[in-house]
């Protein structure tokens, strides 16, 4: 059997700890090992995204430490697997790093491509809107951006059109930004707002009564927004959805 280490952000470990632990009850419905390093912090994204590269390096190293024994490491959080995949290259190369950086996959993409699996039996009878996350969508390749001329297709939709009851709306701008963009939402607050608002009113006008996305961290913008409009629109992390009501 395949060892998997799990990987909860910072964020998710905080402020929403009910999806961390939705994670680990779905891989744990689907039969694989799972293992949840106690030693794990930060992957270092928040630093870097600063532009302090240089201090991120002793946090990346630790998570190579903590995760490198594993066959595969996985996480609810698109971004911070991208960040881990992609620029970890601030490290020597190691085996262990380049294993690190090999095997870490976020949630849809392990349950898609590493496992095969597209039908999990679920049942979740709700309008929703697929929030495509950019690092997700344009890093990862979870789908296929529209500015692409190429057979559109979305791992995130795969999965969720095979849920008995539900309804996934179709939106004018199907994968556009939501605004947080990480410490962008710091500098730029008004900008960041303002394209929020944009993709929660996308989603209401077609009746959504749910958002989902791969990335908690789109998900916590939208939900600050909404709640301080006070609207009606709900925000669930995808895990949280295909771990729910299995048939």
């Amino acid at each position: 059997m395949i060892k998997v280490g799990l990987f909860i952000p910072c964020y998710i470990d905080q402020f929403y700890p009910k999806v961390g632990i939705a994670t680990l009850e779905l891989l744990h419905k689907i039969g694989l090992n799972i293992v949840y390093p106690l030693k794990q912090t930060c992957c270092g994204q928040p630093l870097a995204n600063s532009g302090a590269h240089k201090e991120a390096i002793p946090v990346c190293k630790n998570f190579v430490r903590n995760f490198s024994e594993f066959d595969y490491i996985v996480s609810p959080s698109g971004s911070c697997v991208y960040y881990i995949r992609e620029h970890y290259n601030i490290l020597d190369q190691t085996n262990e790093v380049k294993k690190v950086r090999q095997n870490t996959y976020e949630l849809c993409e392990f349950i898609v491509d590493v496992l095969g699996m597209e039908d999990l039996k679920i049942e979740y009878p709700h309008k929703v809107g697929i929030h495509q996350s950019c690092h997700g969508l344009r890093g990862l390749k979870l789908g296929m951006p529209s500015e692409l001329v190429a057979k559109q297709f979305s791992k995130v939709h795969q999965l969720l059109g095979k849920a008995k009851g539900i309804e996934i709306i179709s939106l004018d701008r199907k994968d556009e930004c939501c605004g947080f963009g990480g410490t962008f939402s710091v500098i730029e607050p008004e900008v960041s707002v303002k394209m929020g608002k944009e993709r929660i009113r996308d989603h209401q006008i077609k009746g959504a009564e749910i958002i989902t996305a791969t990335d908690m961290s789109c998900l916590m913008h939208l939900e600050g927004i909404i709640r301080r409009q006070n609207w009606d629109t709900k925000v669930v992390h995808i895990a949280e959805i295909l771990n729910c009501n299995r048939l």
